[in-house]
């Protein structure tokens, strides 16, 4: 099994650092990739790591994961509550999908409670600040470690 992740971001978490601070935190997403890049090395992971505010570019690096991705770790953002379209898309993805939020969403207004890609979620982590990301992809190996076993 391939142990390529694509860490798929979604609209607005190019603001990170920038926007809401006091929800989302003070680093940047540079500073998350940074992060993410080190923890893919520990966990012999290759990352490909993308952020858009295009719906249709989220769904296109979806598409591409499936000829060469293991797994997905998504930070939809907004999309989270209102994308049918990435759902399908990784509904056609037959690897592990981990979501994962920043701010702890159900503590948040209720339109925030919904998410259509929990649905294919393997995981769902939230509310551990930009931490979560790390922690998703230490998930993520456990999952591609122990199909790789079977």
């Amino acid at each position: 099994m391939s142990r390529l992740v694509y860490v798929l971001n979604g609209p607005n978490l190019n603001l990170l650092g920038k926007r809401q601070p006091e929800i989302y935190g003070r680093e940047t997403l540079a500073d998350v990739e940074r992060d993410c890049r080190a923890i893919a090395a520990e966990l012999k992971l290759d990352i490909r790591f993308h952020q858009s505010n295009r719906e249709y570019e989220i769904i296109d690096w979806i598409h591409e994961a499936r000829e060469t991705a293991g797994g997905i770790v998504i930070n939809p953002g907004a999309f989270t509550h209102t994308s049918i379209a990435i759902l399908d898309a990784l509904n056609a993805f037959d690897g592990p999908i981990i979501e994962c939020h920043i701010s702890n969403v159900h503590k948040r207004e209720s339109f925030r409670h919904h998410s259509y890609v929990s649905q294919v979620a393997s995981g769902v982590i939230a509310g551990f600040g930009t931490q979560g990301y790390q922690l998703s992809l230490r998930r993520l190996a456990r999952l591609l470690d122990d199909a790789a076993a079977q």
